[in-house]
């Protein structure tokens, strides 16, 4: 087996920055490729950290929101997540997201993954946690938000998943990350 190259291929020739947000910036970049032809290759960056929280109790119940996902056009069911500051603790962004959505405050926190959600396009970056020792209150949603919320058992949201009934990426990746832990006595 061949040890990957460690140098990055690809030489800027020039960027230049064609759409900015609150949220995101397209950047694009005249670039060599790896085979040093021209091309053109656009990046989205992000300016906020993605979370996602799976907040489970003692009995292995869980809670989903469900909201309509414009860039998609279609209804989702999902853990909770959202996004945090770039110069702020994912735990916190976490803490905060849990609470807002749920009304749930956490006494225990696991950290299980983290990930890019789209590498070939952009850089966003995600955290996700378990969520346990689980205190409950009212939710308080972003004013742009209109939720659901779902008390279900984690072996239903399971099954959601393998049914491909969820197509969110991250509750994907929390609730088979999690199905494995538990499976392996660790959660």
């Amino acid at each position: 087996m061949t040890k990957p190259e460690l140098n990055n291929p690809w030489t800027t020739l020039a960027s230049e920055q064609i759409y900015e947000s609150p949220w995101i910036a397209v950047t694009k970049h005249d670039v060599l490729t790896p085979n040093a032809t021209n091309g053109t290759y656009s990046t989205v960056h992000f300016k906020n950290l993605a979370i996602g929280i799976l907040p489970l109790d003692k009995d292995y119940y869980t809670w989903i929101v469900g909201q309509y996902r414009y860039p998609i056009q279609k209804y989702s069911w999902e853990i909770p997540e959202g996004g945090g500051h770039l110069d702020v603790e994912p735990i916190e962004s976490a803490k905060r997201e849990l609470h807002e959505e749920t009304g749930i405050i956490a006494h225990k926190w696991t950290k299980i993954q983290e990930m890019y959600l789209s590498n070939s396009v952009s850089d966003e970056h995600c955290t996700l946690f378990i969520a346990q020792d689980l205190v409950f209150g009212e939710s308080h949603p972003d004013d742009e938000e209109e939720l659901d919320m779902r008390k279900i058992h984690f072996d239903e949201l399971y099954k959601m998943v393998e049914l491909g009934e969820i197509t969110d990426s991250l509750t994907i990746t929390a609730v088979l990350k999690t199905k494995l832990l538990i499976l392996e006595g660790k959660i």
